[in-house]
């Protein structure tokens, strides 16, 4: 049986749109309604230049799509030529991309360009770290909603060119079952995962892609695992469960026969990760991959 998956982002339309909103923000922030003054002050407007984005530490790259979407956005005269592609691990002196045109464009655009590309490749870079700590394993590393209001679908975006995989988008595309939505309702696990699942059914006819929404809940406890298993959700979330409760968990739903995967997610870290994978599940979400990571050190560096 083929496994379900979340929907999985890549830079398509929605993503490009996304950054577009996202570029427009920052040129705002940079320019206001007015333009740079130093650079205007002190470069004649008809020079010419070229320059080198330049990684400062060794990491994987994410974003080159997203400084180009920089340049259009900013009408910089401004030629990009990237050396490396996205999900591209680089060490320390990779030129990363070349830019040639006006100078004074060249030197107005070179906070946004680093800044996206800075941002998500620092996330790409935490993800890989991961990945490698559980290659080995059947384990799959996710991301979770903690982003960046607005960037979230570039944040993802990076932590599928960092290894990882996409949990849900957002609350339109995935049931996800927490324990407010239980107590809320007063449902019990089994009843809850069984109303959702009609639910889609219902709403089939008029979304069609819903017939292929993940069904997933959240427990805290193996109890609550019990009840859960009885209806067979896609996957059940294992909130902040010890190692040994993990693996309990998993001869549990081993044993009830079902196709449901195992997620773990709070207390996981560079540290704890590998212990977590050599427990048996199938999921490991981590929200610091997009709410911790630090951004890669690129650099600017002008040819002579």
């Amino acid at each position: 049986m083929t496994r379900k998956e979340f929907r999985q982002v890549t830079w398509d339309e929605e993503t490009v749109d996304d950054c577009r909103q996202l570029v427009r923000l920052a040129v705002r922030e940079d320019l206001g309604r007015g333009y740079d003054l130093t650079t205007v002050a002190l470069v004649p407007h008809d020079s010419r230049g070229e320059a080198r984005i330049v990684c400062r530490e060794s990491g994987v790259i994410a974003g080159l799509p997203a400084a180009k979407c920089v340049l259009q956005e900013m009408n910089a005269d401004v030629q990009w030529q990237p050396s490396v592609e996205d999900a591209a691990r680089v060490a320390p002196g990779t030129t990363v991309a070349t830019l040639a045109g006006s100078t004074r464009d060249l030197l107005t655009v070179e906070r946004p360009v680093l800044n996206f590309l800075g941002k998500l490749s620092g996330i790409a870079t935490l993800t890989r770290r991961y990945v490698d700590l559980v290659a080995d394993t059947q384990v799959r590393i996710y991301d979770t909603r903690k982003t960046t209001p607005g960037w979230r679908r570039l944040e993802k975006y990076a932590v599928g060119c960092g290894g990882g995989t996409n949990h849900r988008t957002g609350l339109f595309d995935a049931i996800l079952i927490k324990d407010n939505h239980l107590a809320q309702g007063r449902w019990n696990p089994a009843e809850a995962i069984r109303s959702s699942r009609s639910f889609l059914i219902d709403q089939n006819d008029a979304t069609a892609t819903l017939a292929e929404a993940l069904v997933e809940i959240e427990v805290d406890t193996l109890d609550q695992l019990g009840g859960a298993l009885q209806a067979a959700p896609d996957i059940v979330l294992l909130d902040n469960m010890s190692c040994d409760e993990l693996r309990q968990a998993v001869r549990r739903r081993d044993a009830a026969g079902v196709l449901t995967e195992l997620e773990a997610s709070g207390g996981v870290n560079l540290e704890t990760v590998r212990d977590i994978a050599e427990t048996g599940v199938e999921r490991i979400s981590v929200g610091a991959l997009t709410h911790s990571a630090i951004g890669l050190d690129l650099g600017l560096d002008w040819s002579c």
